[in-house]
């Protein structure tokens, strides 16, 4: 009986290693760009683990976005414009873009799913 029960134990811990082995770090970079000016760019990163079949292991990607001077990572669009600013019309379009983002359904797919975005 304890070979049986060692055999069993062996199984689940090669399961979990197979598991282990079966897991992909999947991540897509993208970037935010205002339609009317496309040169205002914010970039965007989904991460999220799928399995060899592309199954989805993450409960939630994680999605964050790029600081437009520095590169470390935001919480949201707004944060990628803290610490510097532009005069005039140029903080106005940037400030636009942040708006037109803000107000995007389904935020968090489109991060995960495209490249680039006109916003």
């Amino acid at each position: 009986m304890d070979a049986v029960s060692t055999q069993g134990k062996k199984t689940a811990v090669e399961e979990e290693e197979i598991e282990e082995e079966d897991r992909h770090l999947m991540r897509n970079e993208m970037i935010f760009y205002l339609r009317e000016a496309p040169e205002y760019q914010i970039s965007a990163v989904a991460e999220w683990c799928e399995n060899s079949k592309g199954d989805i292991l993450t409960a939630e990607p994680d999605t964050y976005f790029l600081h437009t001077r520095t590169g470390q990572r935001c919480e949201s669009a707004w944060g990628c414009l803290i610490g510097w600013s532009e005069p005039g019309e140029a903080q106005e379009k940037w400030d636009t873009l942040c708006e037109r983002i803000d107000e995007l359904e389904n935020l968090e797919q489109i991060i995960c799913d495209e490249k680039r975005v006109e916003v």
